[in-house]
């Protein structure tokens, strides 16, 4: 279950910035390639996790603790400079990289990442094409919050991992 809530928090920052973007003309394109890389980078990031798992047993919930509390400080930081211009393949990429970090940390406290994997692209792809419909009809909401709730989601995993050590 962890995995699965965990798949629904990274996936929105993307909404979050999405939401800043009205005139993407291939929205539909545009989440299946943010969902794609929500799945592919996880897959490298269960990897580097199993090998770090190995290599630092010991102290494995702790850098996994602190990656997951790191991440998502920096959901909240960036929440505060929400208008950037960069290319929106880029963006795509950028807004998928914290699945690697995270799944790192899951790697290493050896959950189950199939469930992590199908959880962020389902939920990425939902959520970024939802957004950018959203943009483009002009519905205003804010992204600030999303940003927030993931943040703290992630900060609440990772002293929840923590603890549970």
């Amino acid at each position: 279950m962890q995995e699965i809530i965990s798949g629904l928090i990274v996936s929105l920052d993307v909404a979050a910035l999405y939401l800043l973007i009205p005139n993407v003309t291939s929205r539909f394109f545009l989440s299946m390639w943010t969902a794609i890389l929500h799945m592919i980078f996880p897959i490298i990031g269960f990897t580097v996790g199993n090998w770090m798992l190995h290599l630092l047993a010991q102290w494995s919930n702790i850098v996994s603790s602190c990656l997951l509390f790191f991440i998502g400080l920096q959901f909240i930081v960036s929440s505060k400079n929400p208008y950037f211009s960069i290319p929106i393949g880029l963006l795509a990429i950028t807004s998928s990289l914290d699945t690697f970090s995270v799944s790192i940390s899951f790697g290493m406290l050896n959950l189950q990442k199939y469930y992590f994997i199908a959880s962020a692209g389902i939920w990425a792809f939902i959520l970024s094409y939802t957004a950018l419909y959203l943009a483009k009809s002009g519905i205003s909401i804010k992204s600030t919050p999303l940003k927030w709730i993931a943040g703290i989601s992630l900060i609440t995993i990772s002293v929840y991992t923590l603890w549970e050590q």
